[in-house]
């Protein structure tokens, strides 16, 4: 087994994406996981607690890139731009990473224990993004309401963006047109 090859943790998620499309998240073990990364079960369970994980790795990267970028806005900026700035940022993470997203996402689509951990993850993201615009002085309920608006936009532009087949648009398009069209909602318009 190839296992000192570099990128232990792309090829396990890659892996693990192949055999959950092809055979299903609950038909596909741990140890199967790490055979076709060409790596051990050891090695699988070095870098992830359990076969869930392996969707899910991203998710502190994820969170820490979203509250560095918010906290880094400036406090003069309105919270809701602050959160418009902090979604175009956010935008990059997922740069070269359309076919992963969409495959990742089907996964998690076809398993109500994936979405329901998505759920979670999306919820816990929330609440780090409220006490981040709290800390920057955003009373309540504005801030609790500005972080959970802006997971609304992260999450229907990201369904949208990994839905479209068209990989010229990038995440960020899908993002400002969902961010636009609350604006419009919340305007009664």
């Amino acid at each position: 087994m190839g296992r000192w090859e570099p990128n232990a943790r792309g090829r396990l998620e890659q892996a693990a994406l192949d055999l959950y499309s092809e055979r299903g998240f609950e038909q596909t073990t741990a140890a199967q996981i790490a055979k076709r990364a060409g790596l051990t079960e050891r090695t699988f369970f070095r870098h992830y607690a359990d076969k869930r994980e392996v969707l899910f790795g991203g998710s502190q990267a994820l969170e820490e890139i979203f509250v560095d970028t918010l906290a880094g806005t400036p406090d003069t900026v309105a919270p809701i731009d602050a959160m418009a700035s902090t979604l175009e940022t956010v935008a990059a993470f997922f740069l070269e990473r359309h076919e992963f997203a969409r495959q990742r996402q089907a996964v998690i689509v076809a398993n109500a224990e994936l979405r329901e951990r998505e759920l979670i993850k999306l919820a816990s993201l929330s609440a780090a993004l409220a006490a981040t615009l709290r800390r920057r002085g955003v009373k309540e309920p504005a801030a609790s309401l500005t972080a959970e608006a802006g997971i609304a936009v992260f999450k229907v532009g990201f369904e949208r963006w990994v839905g479209e087949s068209d990989e010229e648009r990038g995440l960020a398009d899908f993002l400002r047109e969902s961010l636009a069209e609350l604006k419009v909602v919340a305007a009664g318009e």
